[in-house]
């Protein structure tokens, strides 16, 4: 069952809280209209949505516990990102926002967490997310300020939240990409519990005098594999199996002059990993990541896993695919206030993480999740009765998971949306998980009514 989204001191706004989520849900959509059956569901959702007592803080907190609860005793990649939500098409119709990346149109910014097993792939949830809207311009002397008073300064809150929420985790890999280069971070956050993984951004200087780049280029080649590259027609890229070279190494950064804590370590000890494109089609930019890492780095074995941990980014850009344009379309929904926008992407947010829990559930090694980690005992029942029309005749075609787990359910949902059932069929994202849950509940309603009409005649 989708469950609470928060308490706020009031059982009815909890309530109401939790309906929206699960509404949401069920529907795919964050069109108020489409997510109410009548009019006074609507003021209620409204309401909510604008109520002081409601906050972002609270509702993602209150998710943040379960993903902590589902952290113990694992290894949780901790994944973090920064999107912009922009209602540039809807400005005359909005007020209370502030500017996006390009500092003329108008929206607001989200900064989830969200953890994922380290071993497994399973997603277990939100463990935090920053939301805000960009009001100011920078101030005059912005590189003289402390961190705190940066913007940037939400890498470094996002990470120390998912600390304190995953504490009950064996250990914590926060994997983050270029903007999250942050000496600051490199020297306040590691400890014992919990490693840093970032895809570096600056050609840092080192203890010895030389520079990160050209010393990582200077490594001694230790190993190749290929690596399936999508297209990215807005990139330039074609899709191609790319070969990549690797290449690792110990090394020590440099406290930069741009540091803006002068009681920062003046050096820090880290591993390095290049892993580069070798002959790339013509005219096609080669893949290049040069990867920090406070994980020790002892054997080529533990490099490449380290690689397929910051592989696992992109599990947080489908969570933005799964929110935005191709999944929920937050940018389109038609709310005029700026902090009720702010709490909408909030529900969003864990909505699709719920949604992303789904996407990741087939993996192998994660079959004993619960499906009632999802759905309720009634729509369990669907579930089962669906099954028998989804699977094929041939053993390919059949559901290989255990009955009432997650991933049973996931892939008859995934069915529903379109997928073929075979393992060759990639087409089996988020956004076909969409189309199967909007389907899903609406076989799931329609399964309902017919029982309640059957129990009343």
């Amino acid at each position: 069952m989708i469950g609470e989204i928060g308490y706020f001191g009031d059982a009815r706004l909890a309530r109401n809280g939790a309906l929206l989520l699960e509404r949401m849900h069920q529907r795919q959509t964050v069109c108020i209209r489409k997510l109410t059956e009548g009019r006074a569901e609507q003021v209620r959702f409204l309401r909510f949505l604008s109520n002081k007592e409601v906050t972002v803080e609270e509702m993602i907190s209150h998710r943040a516990l379960l993903a902590g609860v589902a952290a113990v005793g694992r290894h949780v990649l901790a994944i973090q990102d920064t999107s912009e939500v922009n209602y540039q098409a809807q400005r005359r119709r909005k007020h209370s926002l502030g500017t996006v990346g390009n500092g003329t149109d108008v929206g607001l910014f989200i900064h989830p967490v969200l953890a994922v097993d380290a071993d497994n792939g399973e997603c277990l949830g939100l463990v935090d997310a920053q939301i805000w809207r960009r009001t100011t311009g920078k101030a005059a002397n912005y590189k003289e300020l402390p961190i705190e008073c940066k913007e940037s300064n939400r890498w470094l809150k996002g990470a120390d939240r998912a600390k304190a929420v995953l504490a009950d985790a064996a250990l914590i890999t926060v994997v983050d990409d270029r903007e999250a280069d942050i000496y600051e971070k490199w020297d306040r956050l590691p400890d014992q519990h919990t490693h840093l993984l970032t895809r570096a951004c600056r050609n840092r200087s080192l203890g010895d005098g030389r520079k990160l780049f050209e010393t990582l280029a200077s490594f001694d080649e230790v190993h190749r594999f290929e690596l399936d590259l999508t297209a990215r027609p807005g990139k330039k890229r074609i899709a191609r199996k790319a070969t990549i070279a690797v290449r690792f190494g110990p090394l020590t950064i440099r406290r930069p002059k741009s540091c803006s804590d002068r009681q920062a370590s003046p050096e820090i000890d880290l591993f390095a990993i290049e892993a580069r494109e070798i002959d790339p089609p013509p005219g096609q930019t080669p893949i290049i990541w040069r990867l920090l890492t406070t994980h020790r780095l002892d054997s080529l074995e533990k490099a490449v896993t380290v690689i397929g941990w910051y592989r696992r980014r992109w599990d947080i850009e489908q969570l933005f695919r799964t929110l935005k344009q191709q999944g929920l379309r937050l940018e389109q929904s038609v709310l005029e206030d700026g902090n009720a926008l702010e709490k909408l992407a909030a529900i969003a947010l864990i909505t699709a993480a719920i949604t992303m829990q789904l996407v990741a559930a087939r993996s192998a090694a994660q079959q004993a999740a619960p499906a009632s980690r999802v759905f309720s005992s009634q729509q369990l029942i669907v579930i089962a009765a669906l099954l028998s029309t989804r699977q094929g005749r041939t053993a390919k075609q059949r559901n290989p998971f255990p009955p009432n787990s997650l991933a049973a359910a996931a892939w008859i949902i995934a069915r529903l949306g379109g997928w073929t059932g075979y393992q060759s069929d990639k087409s089996n994202g988020p956004i076909t998980m969409r189309d199967g849950l909007e389907r899903f509940y609406a076989i799931a309603d329609g399964y309902h009514l017919a029982a309640q009409h059957l129990c009343s005649s």
